[in-house]
């Protein structure tokens, strides 16, 4: 596994390892600032030597981020995080707006190379428009008040027979047989959850007023709109997703709540209940993948090297490098993410496994991430490989869809193998309508300031019932029902980012689909569109996988009604 280490990167502007602290960073900020420019390849330099120090901020970040998540309860590793946040990022911001600054206004910026340099100059002056010097303190305080949640939510843990389990855990007992069983486990979770829903709400408040404050100082009438502009949506408006959110309703829905009707009759019961959805309709027992976290690992390593060998060697690469942390345990933050680190060019993956069939594909979505990671790192600018989400979740939830054929590596008989692509498929669509909900509560939350938290309740369960309520009865249970957003961290920590997944899924739909026609031209269109990072337009990049970018009623019918053949085929 020698050769198999990552070097340490050379840096050409930097030199050493340096301690990153506001004494170091001032004079190298302050030399950017002053240089003297004079040649269309001078400030190409300037660019390649500012990519260095923003590549080395970031990585730096990265593993303060990603050893607090580990560790949440580590009084160490959360102020070593809170120390960038508030002694480090403050200082850089000003700095980094007159750095654009300097760029938009040199002589020599109408000699850039066009093609080249077009996405990432929209990004430069979109920036620009929207900065605020008063906006810093703001977002120093939404940094520290953001990580407050993973503090909360990662202490979270039940007792069930004698026995602490994390939340991630004990969700493996709603795939129990025996019902009696789900719905003492899922009222235990749901009573877990609502011991804090009064701290996280008034959480939630303090941050919907930052939000807000930013957004008015950078004159917008509401963060919703801000937030537009700041995550670079050049592509689509509030208002197509709307129109989305109605072709979900109208298009996935009514399917769903047809399934729904079939597992209520498979499963002879009068109602469908929140705890009887994902157990298997025929009886059979939660589908084990893999034993522990390297089986895991191991078996995801197996599973990419069957659909070509560079991919299987880019997560042993990960593996040789101690880049994975993949196992729930208490303390550490919920979720799961695929972080990249910006010098050393690979990413770190993050998870809380529970050894269910979930930990598997959400293996093969943060390893889509990773794959990613790895295509972009050497891209010339740090900038480049700054993708937008629609473009990040398109690696990834195609890689979900790409690797099914290739999940014998975690299933030994052709039985298994089966269940699980139905059930990757049903959760297909079934991601459709709680992105529309996540997202639609969005729109609500933000276009509707001064709201109370009992307003959001209500709200939530208006829209959630809209996209079908997922599916069950909440009779009795509606303290619960109106308190299900809050186990949805996007909403506390990355508002906003969460339409990203539905638009992607139907990009991976049409991906798999070319797959499936012509694996080779598939995968390596797939492949050639993630190499291009954010260095063309996110309608381009889509063009490039061979798909289009569209989430139209007519594409999300076409789309879902492929899907739906495919199951079909699998239940036949």
């Amino acid at each position: 596994m020698k050769d198999l280490i990552i070097p340490a990167k050379k840096r050409n502007y930097i030199k050493g390892d340096p301690e990153i602290t506001w004494s170091f960073l001032e004079p190298i900020f302050n030399e950017l600032k002053n240089r003297k420019i004079n040649s269309v390849e001078e400030l190409e330099q300037w660019l390649l030597d500012k990519s260095e120090v923003e590549a080395l901020l970031e990585e730096n970040f990265a593993w303060r981020y990603i050893k607090m998540t580990c560790d949440t309860n580590n009084e160490i590793l959360v102020k070593d995080f809170q120390y960038f946040a508030t002694e480090i990022e403050p200082k850089i911001a000003p700095i980094v707006n007159d750095l654009n600054l300097k760029l938009i206004e040199s002589p020599f910026i109408d000699k850039l190379d066009e093609d080249k340099y077009f996405v990432y100059l929209r990004g430069i002056k979109k920036s620009l428009e929207l900065y605020r010097p008063e906006n810093i303190e703001l977002f120093t305080k939404l940094q520290i008040a953001q990580q407050k949640y993973q503090a909360i939510t990662g202490a979270m843990s039940i007792v069930y027979k004698e026995k602490e389990y994390t939340l991630e855990q004990a969700s493996n007992f709603l795939k129990d047989t025996d019902r009696g069983v789900r719905e003492e486990v899922w009222k235990l979770i749901q009573d877990r959850r609502l011991a804090d829903k009064d701290e996280l709400n008034i959480l939630f408040d303090e941050l919907i007023e930052l939000r807000h404050q930013v957004a008015l100082n950078a004159g917008f009438e509401n963060y919703r709109d801000y937030a537009f502009q700041s995550l670079g949506r050049f592509d689509y408006t509030p208002q197509d997703c709307y129109d989305f959110a109605n072709a979900i309703e109208h298009e996935i829905v009514p399917i769903l709540r047809k399934k729904a009707e079939e597992r209520t009759k498979a499963l002879n019961l009068d109602k469908l209940k929140p705890w009887d959805t994902e157990v298997n309709v025929d009886g059979k027992p939660a589908l084990k993948p893999f034993s522990n976290g390297e089986d895991l690992i191991d078996k995801s390593i197996a599973c990419f090297k069957a659909i070509d060998a560079s991919l299987g060697e880019k997560l042993e690469i990960m593996k040789a490098n101690n880049l994975f942390d993949v196992e729930s345990r208490l303390g550490k933050a919920p979720g799961g993410y695929n972080y990249p680190l910006a010098e050393t060019g690979a990413p770190f993956i993050f998870m809380n496994s529970a050894n269910s069939f979930r930990d598997l594909t959400t293996m093969v979505h943060e390893g889509g991430h990773a794959i990613h990671t790895f295509l972009t790192s050497n891209l010339e600018l740090n900038d480049f490989k700054h993708c937008p989400s629609e473009v990040a979740e398109l690696a990834s939830m195609s890689m979900e869809l790409i690797s099914m054929d290739n999940w014998d590596k975690f299933f030994s008989t052709q039985e298994d193998l089966i269940r699980a692509k139905k059930e990757q498929l049903a959760d297909v669509l079934k991601t459709l309508p709680w992105v529309a909900v996540i997202d639609q509560f969005q729109h609500w939350i933000y276009t509707n300031h001064g709201h109370t938290a009992a307003d959001r309740a209500v709200a939530f369960k208006q829209i959630y019932t809209r996209f079908g309520g997922g599916f069950a009865d909440w009779e009795g249970l509606d303290l619960q029902f109106s308190n299900i957003w809050q186990k949805q961290l996007h909403l506390f920590e990355v508002p906003f980012y969460y339409i990203e997944y539905a638009i992607a899924q139907l990009g991976a739909i049409a991906v798999w689909k070319n797959y499936k026609n012509d694996p080779t031209t598939g995968l390596q269109n797939y492949l050639n569109a993630l190499a291009l990072g954010y260095t063309k337009p996110m309608n381009k990049i889509y063009e490039t996988a061979g798909i289009e970018f569209n989430f139209k009623a007519d594409y999300v019918k076409e789309l879902s009604s492929f899907v739906t053949s495919e199951l079909d085929k699998l239940e036949a």
